[in-house]
């Protein structure tokens, strides 16, 4: 495992298995939203590509996200593993509401100094709603990836429960 994609619905805890296992392993870890939103607004950063290829062509790395349109085929086409994160919405569903409803309260600073805001909330974008909407597509887009030949060979660990993540975590 040198090239890592760790992927996964909005709020699964892909960050956090990123961080996780880039320390046990040693492999830089790169946050996905922080390399994608520049700044204030929720700007996206022009040089998205160059600084993702510049990751991708190093030898180690981990990057938590199934990738932004932009740089997902250059990420997969670079992955030697793929970690799936593959839970049901009522294992998701508790998480992303959790972490939108704190980051709402205490203004969390996130990427480019943004801020999960109550009027946020309405929109089709917000973590929430994204992670209950993009649940079905999200999944039915990895497994295809998975197969997919243009992407190989992978290595791929799919986990249907936080219990398996952690217990493979722990082996390690």
């Amino acid at each position: 495992m040198q090239r890592i994609l760790v992927v996964g619905v909005t709020g699964a805890g892909k960050s956090t298995l990123a961080r996780s296992v880039g320390a046990r392993l040693g492999v830089p870890y790169h946050e996905m939203d922080a390399l994608y939103f520049a700044g204030p607004g929720w700007a996206v950063n022009g040089r998205l590509a160059e600084d993702v290829g510049g990751i991708a062509d190093g030898p180690r790395w981990i990057i938590d996200s199934l990738g932004y349109p932009e740089v997902r085929d250059l990420l997969w086409e670079r992955a030697d593993t793929v970690l799936w994160l593959d839970y049901p919405r009522r294992v998701v569903m508790p998480r992303v509401l959790r972490r939108s409803l704190r980051r709402t309260v205490t203004r969390e600073a996130l990427f480019g100094g943004n801020r999960e805001t109550w009027r946020g909330w309405l929109s089709r974008e917000h973590p929430v709603w994204w992670s209950w909407a993009q649940h079905g597509p999200r999944r039915r887009e990895v497994a295809r990836r998975t197969r997919d030949p243009r992407f190989g060979p992978l290595t791929v660990h799919r986990f249907g429960r936080p219990a398996d993540t952690a217990a493979w975590l722990d082996g390690l």
